[in-house]
């Protein structure tokens, strides 16, 4: 069965922070991925990791000015100055939590930039950022996001993401699988994780519905099947990574919300 990782980013927002460590593992959940971790010490993370039994599987590298809307830096010239220091950052936080994925933002395309230019950059940055893992025994993963939720991020479909992966030919250069963004922007997710999970280019899946971002049970994609695709395929091809839970509970953030949605998972955990 799928092993499935809690997003404290978007689940157990009743709790602070740091309290959402224990509200997950309290569920169930022995694995968890959020999307930075950068406004606390390693080390306070790392306890609350080991305080309640848990792996830091996914976290994001810096993305700029988040809060003005950068999403990324990636694609980006001029900014790979930028870009390095926090690529080295991110590296310094995966090594202290053990942590071995890291998902690299492609960012937003600036308006009237040079396709070419941008396609530029971010290949030779991804290629750089690989190199600098591999040491540590970290995958890179590059994710492609729908445009209705992030409009002009510059990787929006599975196949310029796994096409990207072949050129670079990096062995730790992986794509993160979001099946919500996938249903969105391109549909036919049982097929494309037949085809793709095979491969070895996939470091990770993440889940929601769709189109609400809520439980995996609420909206139109059929989860119980999928997840019987990913079973059926990682049993095949010997697939072991994480599905990650990033999605909003349909109640909110009102306490025990995220528990009280928990159903959809029943006996798999």
């Amino acid at each position: 069965m799928p092993r499935f990782a809690a997003n404290l980013s978007m689940l157990y927002n009743e709790h602070a922070f740091l309290d959402r460590f224990a509200a997950a593992a309290a569920d169930g959940f022995s694995a968890v991925e959020y999307l930075f971790p950068y406004a606390f010490e390693a080390q306070a993370l790392q306890s609350c990791l080991q305080d309640h039994g848990l792996q830091q599987v996914l976290f994001n590298a810096p993305p700029g000015d988040w809060d003005a809307g950068e999403r990324g830096l990636a694609c980006l010239p001029g900014r790979e100055a930028e870009f390095r220091a926090g690529f080295a950052r991110a590296l310094d936080y995966a090594q202290a939590l053990a942590c071995p994925r890291i998902h690299v933002m492609a960012g937003i395309a600036p308006t009237g930039a040079e396709p070419a230019a941008l396609q530029a950059t971010y290949s030779a940055n991804l290629a750089w950022a690989a190199d600098q893992a591999s040491g540590a025994g970290c995958d890179v993963l590059i994710e492609p996001i729908n445009t209705r939720d992030m409009p002009g991020f510059f990787l929006h479909h599975q196949a310029a993401a796994h096409t990207l992966v072949q050129e670079i030919g990096a062995p730790n250069l992986k794509v993160q699988f979001d099946l919500y963004h996938c249903q969105i922007m391109e549909g036919d997710v049982a097929t494309k994780l037949r085809h793709y999970l095979p491969t070895g280019r996939v470091g990770h899946i993440q889940i929601a519905g769709v189109p609400e971002r809520h439980e995996p049970n609420v909206g139109e994609v059929n989860y119980d099947y999928l997840f019987g695709v990913i079973d059926a395929v990682s049993a095949q091809c010997g697939w072991n990574g994480w599905v990650g839970c990033e999605y909003r509970p349909a109640l909110g953030a009102v306490a025990g919300a995220t528990t009280a949605g928990l159903g959809w998972r029943g006996a798999r955990r």
